[in-house]
């Protein structure tokens, strides 16, 4: 008598969520609009300063999901800054670690009233234990003298001390961070900036505008003096040579 024997049961397969399926907005704005200007100035000078290298993503304000085990509600919202150096530059809702393979290289928070307790405790905490970013750092675009930069060694944040110019030298970019008081999209105050290791601001698309603007009218200015010189010299050697003409006679 033949025996039935009963198909075996596979287990359902449950594979992690990708960015598309991930909630990417909360609806919640930017704590100020200076909050806003200040991250869009960091990411977009970084973004410049990427630009001729082949790989390097930078980002901010976006959800950063590291562990399958999250609850929704009990996450905080995203980096304000962060830079990935060996990331492809493709479009992304969110960053989502199982699916890159690897959290940011840097990270910047800005801090506010509501959110500076966080930014120096758990998400601190997170960046170092669980992210493990190798640099991190903190600034209130109101309060210029509270920022903080550390380095991860052996896993645990060191605080990076100012330099004599009493700029913060990322380790692993070879580039400071430095408070620059100036104006950004007309407002005038003290900003967080990348420069070189020289000082050098990285700039904006701006004002990477505006110098070209400035070196094409000041070539134009020399081209002008120069036709002008040899205007004058044409001139006087023609007056020499009819004062020579009229003794001549």
């Amino acid at each position: 008598m033949a025996i039935a024997i009963a198909p075996a049961v596979v287990p359902d397969v449950v594979t992690p969520p990708t960015q598309h399926e991930l909630p990417s907005d909360d609806g919640i704005p930017m704590e100020t609009a200076r909050h806003r200007q200040q991250m869009n100035l960091l990411i977009e000078t970084m973004e410049i300063w990427l630009a001729p290298r082949p790989v390097g993503y930078v980002g901010g304000n976006m959800f950063l999901y590291f562990s399958m085990h999250q609850v929704r509600n009990q996450d905080f919202r995203g980096p304000d800054f962060f830079l990935v150096l060996d990331a492809p530059r493709t479009e992304r809702k969110s960053w989502v670690v199982w699916e890159e393979g690897r959290g940011p290289d840097v990270v910047i928070e800005l801090l506010s009233e509501t959110t500076a307790a966080a930014d120096k405790g758990i998400k601190k905490q997170v960046y170092q234990n669980q992210l493990k970013v190798l640099e991190y750092y903190w600034y209130d675009p109101f309060d210029a003298e509270d920022w903080a930069g550390f380095t991860l060694q052996n896993g645990v944040y060191v605080p990076l001390a100012p330099n004599a110019q009493q700029h913060l030298v990322s380790p692993l970019l070879n580039l400071e961070l430095v408070r620059w008081h100036g104006v950004f999209q007309q407002v005038e105050a003290t900003w967080l900036r990348w420069a070189t290791l020289d000082g050098s601001l990285l700039p904006t698309q701006a004002e990477m505008t505006e110098a070209t603007r400035q070196q094409a009218e000041a070539a134009t200015q020399r081209a002008e003096a120069a036709e002008a010189g040899v205007a004058r010299l044409q001139a006087l050697l023609a007056q020499h040579a009819a004062r020579e003409g009229q003794q001549g006679e």
